[in-house]
């Protein structure tokens, strides 16, 4: 069949596979069409290589087809189309390695994969997912198949079995580990965690005594073991019980290379150092034979010394004491001792033990043996013949041997022993009803060396395996049944010829038995008899060639090579019986227990050679008459005989499948290794369910699912109303061979291939429509874009035409006009030029008369100036002389004066600036530097300058005066030319006058020359100062901006600061808030649990009268419904008081009258010592105010020794009355043990544990006082009021701001002229600027400190007003109080008093100590508060006995009247609530309703077409009545039975939404009525003047207010839980499954899970019936009249629990992870958000809580493909953390062939960015969250007299007052 369909498909680009030798399988594509006959097809692989792949000449066995992309990754292999190993292989590899799952099912198989990591797939939230789903709905998971198993075994009253089975390393025991905590969660049980405590403890014992480390495996598990837990009738845990299987005993004394013994050895060695231990005489495992033959002793990552003290800590806790321990560790000590014995050869026959053998006596020591018979028959044993019997020496290899086999033995009864001990533990204390099994078993195997533990272990999973088939089989059968299908016979593998070779007579196990039954049987006889029996007549047994010791069996799964040395030793497992009896002989109590039941199993022959393993096996439980055939059965039948009991129980049993797979050999997470892969698979039975699936009809669809599926292959006409025959018509047409599919009641089922062949056409119909789709699309895109082109080019065309007319026109005006430009041009020439030459005449004539004009001028100037010259210069001459004179003299004086000024500024800032400096210590000094220098160097700048000019001055006279002497030098030549004589001395003098100018003029030049050189560096230097100036001004910009910048981050910081504080605070009281109403709902479920208990046990019992106590101890503020009381008591007395005080005697009420007498006369006495040492703490505080504190303290003790005393004596006193209760144990009621002497016992106790508890409470309420107190006496003294002169006082601290504030002073006395005169240089401005700087700095201080002192002064008389007028209050309540009762007259004189010496004490402080007066007064009123609220808590315990003993008076009573009523068991057992103190008010208003006392005012159900709260009115106005008439009992009555009454209800009809509803608006409007008209000011701004009338005059009840605050709570939360359970069944169908959208998601395959679900569908839910039920809840709670904000509460909590069970299921829901899906949750989403809009509740946060679910819908849609993808995703999914995020992705399935899958690299790249997220790893959201409930003001607008009560409501008691 699979040839014709290959041959079929196999055409141009079919994608087969291929064998490989590396992986098995590899996927190619056809190149080419194969045609039959063709010996070759032409490939090309994913890498691009062309292959030609020649097909088997002889089976001509085309290649395996690869199924369609989308149904790669299947849940199912059973969904796959194409059933064969390659697809099998393909689908784990990609589930594994690409999508991280693990599990996939195959079938009834559950597949699992050790992923060598630990995964967060195993938490409480995924159990709760998985509970109550049907197997097929979630993904794979072993908890699917633990909950199919746990509801099959309710459903279906029948035993469970899972069986887990695998290689060693698959992962078994933590596959079984995680199912029986699954059971443990789910089974509801009180004490289920303790059963799987104890389970889970007992694996550290198994693991340390049955685990060993392999070269596979580093934790293996060495035997196979069978747990049952058991339930009782409801299905809950009750205990369990454990089998083992295949104990490899070998491994004790030998081990392989890199293998190690039993951890619990090597956990021995490791604490050998712990003085426990010292006894064992232990030491490193290296030196023990049994543990260091491995040469590998240390596992890395494993400490043995701390598993060792996990080992103790399991056996303590499974109940083994210390000393069997000590014991149990004294014979596994002796086992490594014992393997070190050396045995040495004394001839060839016989051997010995060298004496003294240190291994040998500590051995002896530690078994309590003697050393002589043990060392004797470890060399000798004792042969039986029919007549005599002796002892024969054996040789030293029979001796080594036995010694082994000794240690094996005895290893083995130890490991027997603590499995019993552990049984034991967790056996049920009630009878078991039903049970679940888990099988942790070896799988099949096989090495390269197998011997006789690999054929028991192949035998058994040969056993394993025909159940299972015969399973699979049974399964198909029922199926193909039960929708009527012909059933024909499928051929599948039965491999029962295999069993039978094993286990038939004459078969390999007979044989054995045979064999060593024979006296000189061997393994090669053996071998011979079993080639003789089997090799001709039974094809699955074989010889091999090149060896005649082994035999080869062709199992189920293998062939595999049996090596016979050894089977026979191993087979006997016998012993040295006088061994045995040497170790019965021992002193170790614990060692006669291991052998009190040791079989007596020996060898005539002795022990024989062996191999190197042997096994053994739990023997089931021999009866105490068996003959001793019993005991010496061979351990294979010992084997078979356990193993026909498991199979037995399996056959009881429904089984459940779980195949482990080790993906490879290196512990590689998530690495996945074909070859081995393979080889599990086809060993554990995977394939063999496949085969059978493949038989048959694989593939089977429901109608629906098939025309959903392939409604495109149909055309409108062939769509009929029947699916069932349209889906018949159309596969008629669609698949001609009627052999490829059958038609059953609800499923049609294909042939292997028929569903890829529909998808083929259904892929090539979805392509040709795509391309038509594609083909319109692209003819209509460019035809728009031909049209738009068109359009382009004719408004083209117009423009430019259009321009080309325009510049015809322009080029013809612009030739006319160039024309007319160059006409007028020459003409305007022309007149130019004629004018121009008669300009150019005038011109010259003027021109020339004004030259003459002007150098006649300029010639009589030069002249003048000549004159004016030589005149100028010696006026000036002169003038410089003069002037030069003057200034040297005033420079002089001003110098000398400005250095007097200089000297005086200097002191004047040294005085006066130095605060101001400090303050700018930086910059400021570092500016006044550099002014100071360049005003000196622009000084030394003008000095030099002067100088400078002061030479050229002189420098310009003496030229002066040489010419002037030139001058007369000439005249003296001509002269001299008269008088020759005195030629030669005028040359002479002229010579030297000319040097004398040489030397001037270079003199001058090098003045000049340095001058220039020093105007230069002046320049240089003033630019230098001007750059460090600029950059000073930079730094200092710099700065502020820093500052600014520092500052408006600051702000903004403390602004996110406050923002982020808020939403804290807001979080934490919403947590807060959370975690009490939580307290409520767990409180509640206490108390449904305490009512159901007392209901069995009144069912179960006949009901005695008797009196319950309510614990009055538990303090208010413990829990959020525990309540105490003074009258808790006395309500539960009043209700069944008649019973119990039958027998009371009046004389014990004369007593208790008697007692309170005395106690108010204590009480009286008590606040006289209270008046007066208030009266001497006062006079005492007056004396010595100094030492007030310690006053105080001591005051504080002596009040608290009083207390105490007066708490011992009413202590005392109620001893007392104890006493003299039992003295009066005559013959009297009142007789110990009688009902009236237990009441009043009880009441007693109760009021010495509230003293107690009052004492406690007073303490407290003292220390937080005092602390208070503290806390305002330090605030008083810092807020002191200072004087403006104490302040100037501390200032003389601060040298600085004085000297500033004194130098100020004298630079304000300075004369106006010195200052002009001092500021010529610019230094001292900037001086006086730092001056009045400071000035306003200090007269900025001192007015804000005398603000704040008048701030203050204001204050303190503003508090003493206030104080005043407290007192004077005081005093006029005082006065209206006298009209009270006696005892508040007591207690208002008492106050009265009290204030009275209060005032006087302060009077007297008020003349000697104003500000002592004001913290005294302060302080006296604290006091006063805390003696008023200690007083009041002592009267408190006094009215509370005398209440409860007028209770008891009123009661004797009614019984000595004859008015005994009988109380019916519901009353009780009626539950109390909280009765509070009601303080009364001394206003009176009328009342509205009177109730009769008689009658009980319950409610009774749900009112309808009422007004809205009506029930709420009616309880109000009747207690506005009992306000009205001062009736305390009459409110505490009608409030307790109010409450109570409700919880009745809500218990009876708790899941009734529309009652739950009624309640809560009815108590919320009962509360809101307490708040409108208890009188507070807060609560009275929206009522009327008649309603303010009408609040309550005399009652406060905010109390009770908290009480119905707390019992709202309660309904809400049970509202949220009816809301959730109506819900829960509609929203995964209704959100996720139904298709919203039609034909939008298409459905895919599924497999075998999807149609064998434990439950039958009952019905389909969809968004509609969501939104239904939605406006149902909306509509119900608008009628009876709920609060809005509380409304939009509740709609809150109802879409989160929608949005977050819709994308937990998303999350668990690989089908459901995709495009189409994405758009219908999006589409869902949004009729949510209609729906809210509707209502007007897009406000109330609902939407919000759908955020997570849109988000995960958007990333089904998004593209996901670039790092830019990445990008948006992170930024888009904020609301969902990164393994939500990275488990969407690995989930996401294409529906389509259009569709791609998310690659790993995106994946990769999404974690890497969502790194640093801090967030939980939660996988899924909580769905049991609700969020915290307020219940806001909402004051009610309806007047009560309006309020009608109508007849039909039956409250005839009811009066309107």
């Amino acid at each position: 069949m699979e040839n014709t369909l290959c041959s079929t498909f196999l055409c141009h680009f079919a994608r087969v596979w291929i064998p490989d030798a590396d992986e098995v399988w590899k996927s190619a594509e056809l190149t080419k069409n194969y045609k039959h006959g063709d010996s070759t097809l032409h490939l090309t692989l994913e890498d691009g290589m062309d292959i030609e792949h020649k097909l088997d000449d002889k089976t001509k066995n085309l290649p395996h087809l690869r199924n369609p992309d989308i149904l790669v990754g299947e849940n199912d292999l059973t969904a796959l189309s194409y059933l064969h190993e390659p697809a099998v292989l393909h689908n784990l590899k990609v589930r594994f390695t690409d999508s991280k799952l693990i599990y996939t099912y195959c079938g009834i198989v559950l597949v699992a994969i050790n992923p060598y990591e630990n995964l967060p797939i195993y938490g409480s939230d995924i159990i709760n997912a998985y509970s109550g789903q049907n197997m097929g709905d979630m993904d794979p998971h072993i908890f699917a198949v633990a909950e199919e198993a746990y509801k099959q075994m309710a459903r279906d009253e029948r035993n469970q079995s899972i069986i887990v089975s695998g290689e060693s390393g698959a992962g078994k025991t933590v596959s079984a580990k995680y199912a029986m905590r699954y059971f443990a969660t789910v089974s509801g049980a009180a004490t289920e965690a303790n059963v799987e405590e104890k389970v889970l403890a007992s694996n550290p014992i198994m693991e340390a005594i049955g685990n060993a480390k392999t070269t596979r495996n580093d934790n293996s598990s060495r035997f196979g073991k069978y747990i049952e837990i058991g339930f009782d009738k409801r299905y809950r845990i009750i205990g369990a019980n454990m089998r083992t299987y295949l104990l490899e005993k070998s491994r004790v004394v030998f081990q392989a290379d890199e293998e190690r013994n039993y951890h619990i050895f090597y956990q021995l060695c490791a604490s050998s150092h712990l003085p426990e231990f010292k006894n064992l005489k232990l030491g490193s495992a290296d030196v023990f034979h049994c543990t260091n033959q491995g040469r590998n002793p240390v596992i890395d990552g494993v400490d043995d010394a701390k598993e060792m003290c996990t080992t103790q800590h399991a056996f303590s806790l499974l109940g083994i004491n210390e000393l069997n321990q000590k014991g149990l560790f004294q014979v596994l000590a002796a086992i490594l001792h014992l393997g070190n014995v050396e045995i040495k050869d004394r001839d060839s026959d016989s051997s010995i033990i060298p004496p003294n053998n240190r291994h040998l006596t500590v051995f002896c020591e530690l078994m309590g043996v003697t050393y002589q018979d043990m060392s004797h028959w470890l060399c000798h044993k004792k042969l039986k013949t029919a007549q005599e019997t002796y002892i024969k020496p054996i040789p030293r290899l029979q001796a080594s041997n036995a010694r082994d086999a000794l240690a094996k033995h005895i290893y083995a009864k130890v490991f027997n022993w603590i499995v019993d001990h552990v049984n034991k533990s967790l056996r049920a204390t009630v009878k078991q009803h039903s049970f679940i099994g888990v099988l942790d078993i070896y799988g099949f195997e096989t090495f390269e060396i197998n011997s006789f533990e690999q054929f028991c272990i192949n035998y058994a999973n040969e056993k394993l395996q025909q159940q299972f088939n015969m399973h699979v089989f049974k399964l198909e059968q029922e199926e193909y049944l039960k929708e009527q299908i012909p059933w024909t016979l499928i051929d599948f593998y039965d491999n029962q010829p295999c069993i039978n070779l094993i286990e038939a007579k004459m078969g390999v196990l007979d044989l054995l038995d045979e064999e060593c039954k024979m006296p000189k049987g061997s393994d090669d006889s053996w071998a011979q008899k079993l080639y003789n029996t089997h090799l001709k007549t039974c094809s699955l047994f074989e010889k091999p060639r090149m060896s005649n010791k082994a035999f080869i069996i062709q199992h189920f799964a293998d062939k595999v090579q049996y090596q016979c040395d050894g089977f026979l030793e191993k087979n006997k497992d016998t012993v040295n019986e006088e061994q045995i009896n040497v170790l019965k002989a021992s002193k170790l109590d614990l060692l006669v227990e291991l052998f009190q039941d040791e079989e007596k199993v020996t060898s005539p022959t002795g022990t024989a050679p062996g191999g190197r393993t042997r096994l053994s096996v739990k023997p089931k439980e021999v009866r105490s008459g068996a003959s001793s055939k019993e005991h010496k059965k061979t351990v294979g039948c010992q084997f078979r005989n356990s193993l026909a009991m498991l199979m037995e129980t399996l056959n009881a049993t429904t089984p459940h499948y779980v195949r482990c797979i080790k993906p490879n050999d290196l512990k590689f997470p998530f690495t996945f290794d074909p070859k081995r892969a393979v080889q599990q698979l086809r060993a554990c039975g995977v394939l063999e369910t496949i085969r059978i699936s493949a038989a048959g009809f694989p593939s089977r669809w429901t109608y629906q699912e098939f025309f959903s599926r392939y409604r495109v292959l149909m055309k409108q006409k062939d769509v009929l109303s029947d699916r069932r025959l349209t889906c018949r018509n159309v596969l008629e047409k669609l698949v001609q061979d009627q052999d490829k599919y059958q038609f059953g009641k609800t499923k049609i089922f294909f042939r292997a291939g028929q569903v890829a062949y529909l998808e083929k056409l259904r892929a090539d119909k979805l392509r040709k429509a795509c391309v038509r789709i594609q083909k319109t699309i692209r003819c209509w895109l460019v035809r728009k874009k031909y049209l738009r082109k068109k359009h382009a080019a004719i408004t083209i065309q117009r423009y430019t035409r259009g321009h080309q007319a325009r510049w015809s026109y322009m080029r013809q005006t612009l030739a006319a006009i160039t024309i007319q430009k160059f006409q007028r041009m020459c003409v305007q020439r022309k007149v130019y030029l004629q004018k121009q030459a008669a300009a150019l005449v005038m011109q010259t004539i003027l021109r020339a008369y004004m030259a003459r004009q002007k150098y006649q001028g300029l010639l009589r100037n030069h002249k003048a100036v000549f004159i004016q010259k030589h005149v100028r210069g010696w006026l000036a001459r002169q003038r410089y002389k003069r002037s030069l004179r003057a200034i040297v003299y005033l420079q002089c004086c001003i110098r000398r004066l400005k250095a007097k000024k200089e000297l005086k500024k200097l002191k004047i800032e040294a005085r006066s600036v130095e605060h101001f400096k400090k303050l700018n210590v930086g910059m400021e000094n570092k500016i006044m530097q550099l002014q100071r220098k360049l005003d000196e160097q622009a000084k030394d700048n003008r000095v030099t300058s002067e100088r400078l000019n002061c030479l050229e001055t002189s420098h310009a006279v003496e030229s002066e005066k040489l010419k002037v002497e030139v001058s007369k030098l000439k005249g003296i030549e001509e002269e001299a030319k008269n008088n020759a004589n005195r030629v030669t001395s005028l040359l002479e003098q002229l010579e030297r006058l000319r040097k004398e100018l040489t030397t001037t003029q270079k003199e001058k030049k090098t003045i000049e020359d340095w001058a220039t050189k020093y105007r230069d560096e002046m320049e240089k230097m003033v630019a230098e100062l001007k750059q460090q100036n600029g950059l000073l001004k930079t730094e200092k910009d710099d700065l502020n901006r820093m500052i600014k910048e520092q500052s408006q981050q600051m702000t903004e910081k403390m602004t996110r600061a406050l923002a982020e504080e808020t939403q804290q605070l807001e979080s934490d009281l919403n947590e807060e808030r959370s975690r009490y109403q939580n307290l409520l709902t767990e409180h509640l479920r206490l108390e449904e649990r305490y009512d159901d208990l007392k209901e069995e046990i009144t069912l179960s019992s006949v009901p005695k009268p008797g009196h319950r106590r309510t614990d009055s101890t538990h303090s208010s503020n413990g829990s959020e419904c525990t309540y105490n009381s003074e009258f808790a008591e006395s309500e539960e007395s009043s209700r069944h008081g008649e019973d119990v005080t039958r027998g009371m005697d009046t004389s014990l009420t004369l007593k208790l009258q008697k007692r309170v007498t005395e106690l108010e006369q204590e009480k009286s006495s008590l606040r006289n010592e209270l008046e007066n040492k208030e009266e001497q703490f006062q006079r005492a505080r007056v004396r010595e105010h100094k030492k007030s504190r310690g006053a105080e303290l001591e005051y504080e003790s002596l009040k608290r020794q009083e207390l105490d005393s007066e708490n011992k004596k009413l202590k005392h006193d109620l001893t007392a009355m104890r006493q003299s209760l039992l003295g009066n144990a005559g013959a009297g009621a009142g007789a110990p043990g009688s009902p009236p002497y237990k009441v009043l016992m009880d009441q007693l106790n109760s009021s010495c544990e509230e003293l107690e508890v009052r004492k406690e409470e007073v303490l407290i309420l003292r220390s937080q006082l005092v602390s208070q107190k503290e806390a305002m006496q330090h605030k008083e003294t810092m807020t002191e009021p200072v004087h403006y002169a104490e302040d100037v006082h501390k200032m003389k601290d601060s040298g600085a701001i004085t000297q500033a504030y004194l130098g100020l002073k004298e630079t304000n006395r300075s004369p106006t002229a010195d200052f002009h005169r001092l500021n010529e240089d610019r230094k001292l401005w900037l001086v006086y600027e730092g001056l009045e700087e400071t000035k306003r700095l200090l007269e900025g201080q001192m007015q804000q400190q005398r603000r704040s002192y008048d701030n203050e002064v204001e204050v303190l008389r503003g508090e003493l007003q206030s104080v005043k007028e407290e007192n004077n209050r005081q005093q006029q309540l005082l006065a209206q109080n006298l009209q009270l009762p006696p005892e508040a007259r007591i207690e208002a004189s008492l106050q009265h008093e009290i204030t009275r010496l209060t005032n006087e004490n302060l009077e007297m402080l008020r003349t000697e100590d104003p500000t002592a007066y004001r913290s005294a007064k302060v302080t006296i009123l604290r006091r006063m508060v805390d003696l008023m609220e200690q007083l009041e808590k002592q009267d408190k315990t006094i009215r509370k006995l005398k209440k409860q003993l007028k209770v008891f008076s009123k009661k004797i009573g009614e019984m000595g009247a004859g008015h005994v009523e009988t109380i019916s068991p519901g009353q009780m057992v009626e539950e109390t609530v909280r009765p509070v103190n009601i303080p009364r008010r001394e206003k009176e208003l009328p009342g509205n309703v009177e109730y009769k006392k008689e009658e009980k005012l319950k409610p009774r159900g749900v009112a309808v077409n009422l007004i809205p709260g009506l029930p709420a009115y009616i309880l109000f106005m009747c207690l506005r009545h009992a306000d009205y008439v001062n009736d305390d009992q009459k409110v505490r009555t009608l409030l307790t039975s109010t409450i109570n009454s409700i919880k009745k209800i809500l218990k009876k009809r708790g899941d009734d939404f529309e009652t739950v509803s009624f309640w809560l608006s009815n108590t919320c409007r009962f509360l809101h009525c307490l708040k409108q008209y208890s009188g507070d000011e807060s609560f009275m701004k929206h009522n009327t003047p008649k309603q303010n009338d009408h609040c309550l005059s005399n009652f406060d009840l905010a109390e009770y207010r908290q009480v119905l605050s707390d019992l709202a709570i309660q309904i809400y939360q049970q509202l949220i839980k009816c809301m959730e359970n109506i819900l829960q069944p509609m929203i995964v169908s209704g959100m996720l499954e139904h298709e919203t959208i039609q034909g939008v998601s298409g459905v895919k395959p599924t497999g075998l899970r999807k149609r064998t679900s434990s439950i039958a569908d009952e019905g389909t839910y969809t968004l509609e019936s969501i939104l239904r039920q939605l406006s149902a809840f909306h509509s119900t709670m608008c009628q009876h009249g709920t609060d809005p904000e509380l409304i939009k509460q509740v709609v809150k909590q109802q879409f989160y629990i929608i949005g977050a069970v819709t994308l937990n299921n998303l999350l668990l829901r690989k089908d459901m992870c995709s495009w189409s899906k994405g758009m219908q949750i999006r589409y869902n989403v949004s009729q949510l958000e209609e729906w809210l809009r509707d209502k007007s509740l897009m406000l109330c946060g609902a939407k919000e809580t759908l955020e997570p679910l849109i988000q995960a819908a958007q990333l089904l849609q998004v593209k996901k493909k670039t790092d830019e993808d990445a990008e948006a995703i992170c930024s888009m999914c904020n609301s969902l953390s990164t393994s939500q995020i990275v488990k969407v992705l690995n989930l996401y399935t294409p529906v389509n062939e259009f569709e791609e899958r998310v690659s790993v690299t995106f994946i990769r790249t999404i974690q890497t960015r969502l790194r640093d997220r801090c967030e939980t790893p939660q996988l899924l959201m909580d769905t049991k969250i609700i969020y915290p409930v307020t219940f806001p003001f909402n004051p009610s607008s309806l007047a009560l007299e309006t309020i009608q009560i109508t007849g039909s409501l039956n409250l005839a008691f009811l009066t309107r007052v």
